[in-house]
């Protein structure tokens, strides 16, 4: 198990243990952290699961997809440079403790 925690949109901060090789966006969604849409279910479809990576862990993900950058750009919220779309990210041992702050608005 990987512990991750989400900033909720409100600011609670949520810390939860997501299975290696689960994605943050099915630990979120299995922990019912708030912020978290996933209408797609995970298929990179749909943006819903955009969120902002603590940027001095950035290094520690893998790079993202042609698919992922692109479905960055229709994302509700503000993209930056450390957006990604937690359904891309697999919970790995190198990831623990990562914190991922959830944008106020999905839609």
């Amino acid at each position: 198990m990987v512990r991750i925690t989400y900033v909720e949109p409100s600011g609670n901060a949520v810390t939860v243990n997501v299975a290696e090789g689960r994605s943050l966006m099915q630990g979120a969604t299995a922990n019912g952290v708030n912020g978290i849409l996933a209408e797609c279910g995970g298929c990179c479809a749909c943006g819903t699961c955009h969120c902002y990576v603590d940027p001095a862990r950035l290094p520690d993900l893998p790079e993202p997809t042609d698919a992922e950058l692109a479905m960055l750009d229709t994302v509700a919220a503000e993209r930056r440079a450390n957006s990604r779309l937690s359904c891309q990210i697999k919970a790995s041992a190198e990831l623990e403790g990562l914190v991922l702050v959830l944008p106020d608005r999905q839609t």
